[in-house]
């Protein structure tokens, strides 16, 4: 269920993971949060580009690129700015409300840089 706001579609965390993970997945995560956020910890299989690079018109990730996007920060401010900017590119964009600090509180996996358990920065 895709939740509209002012700002554009939302999609909470569980909608976020079930169109994200398993093996056929429908769209790609994708992390927006600088590197020293996504290092200490981010979601099993999102793609990180961070709302800095996009803003200066850096290209999507090979595996983002031409797919449907579910785009994530910690919070849900910047990931709205960057689905926002990526829907006026072309792209099909919804943010998730809450970002990773809602994934998390929901139980879902965070690793870090190195596949251990991570934690929200």
């Amino acid at each position: 269920m895709f939740l509209f706001r002012r700002n554009g579609p939302r999609v909470t965390v569980d909608e976020a993971r079930s169109r994200t993970g398993g093996d056929q997945p429908d769209a790609v995560l994708l992390d927006v949060r600088e590197k020293p956020e996504w290092n200490s910890g981010h979601a099993p299989g999102a793609v990180h580009l961070p709302l800095t690079k996009l803003v200066t018109g850096a290209t999507l990730p090979a595996e983002a690129e031409g797919r449907p996007l579910v785009v994530i920060c910690r919070s849900g401010h910047r990931s709205q700015q960057a689905a926002k900017l990526l829907t006026e590119r072309g792209a099909q964009a919804v943010d998730v409300e809450g970002g990773m600090n809602a994934w998390a509180a929901a139980g879902h996996p965070v690793l870090d840089e190195r596949g251990n358990h991570g934690q929200i920065t």
